[in-house]
């Protein structure tokens, strides 16, 4: 239900974006009143608009992400924090115990700095010029919304198949997908829909086209 209601919410800034991209086309909007109208979408947007402002400096992330750490309760997290204190109990050395959080750490460090140095990018990109921003976010949150939809529905007809006991049909087969399998086709998702994305942007020229001026 938390899937469904952020797709949705997704969904609603998307319809908001996509009318901002339309009044762009029509010339409605100069750049100013277009950075007005991308700045005031979203309700968790308003919301948090003061506590955004706040962060003017690149350190100014690094307390964020100590929270962000804090409440980082995923399954994997879970999983490892279980078998470390199973290894425990076995009168395993310490530094033997350590080995999984420390591979857990490692693994963490390299992803997430692979992933902020290609945010570092498509942020740089897209923050360059108001329709930028507007496609950037359009191919952004299309996605969002596609990914919480699918996992979310996945996760709904699983669970009724197994209250119900249905086990034939295309709702048995849905709900028996493996949700590894699930991940590395939103991984496939991911890299086709900005494969997409970018030969959308060159080949039809949308900057040329669209940009305001």
């Amino acid at each position: 239900m938390f899937l469904y209601l952020i797709g949705i919410m997704n969904l609603v800034v998307l319809v908001g974006i996509v009318k901002v991209f339309r009044r762009m086309r029509r010339g409605e909007l100069d750049e100013a009143a277009l950075e007005r109208q991308l700045d005031n979408r979203g309700f968790m947007n308003r919301l948090l608009r003061g506590a955004t402002k706040a962060v003017r400096k690149p350190w100014h992330i690094y307390p964020i992400g100590v929270l962000f750490g804090l409440g980082f309760d995923t399954a994997t997290e879970v999983s490892l924090l279980v078998l470390a204190g199973g290894a425990a109990a076995f009168s395993l050395p310490w530094y033997a115990i350590l080995v999984l959080p420390i591979l857990f750490a490692a693994g963490m460090t390299l992803f997430d700095t692979a992933d902020g140095c290609f945010m570092n990018f498509a942020y740089g990109w897209a923050f360059a010029k108001p329709v930028r921003k507007i496609y950037y976010n359009l191919t952004v949150t299309a996605l969002s919304v596609a990914v919480a939809l699918l996992i979310g529905t996945i996760e709904v007809i699983s669970i009724i198949t197994e209250r119900f006991g249905i086990t034939t049909g295309p709702l048995a087969a849905i709900g028996s997908l493996s949700l590894d399998y699930v991940g590395y086709a939103v991984v496939a998702l991911f890299v086709l829909t900005w494969v997409f994305a970018l030969l959308v942007w060159r080949f039809a020229r949308i900057e040329e086209r669209w940009s305001v001026e």
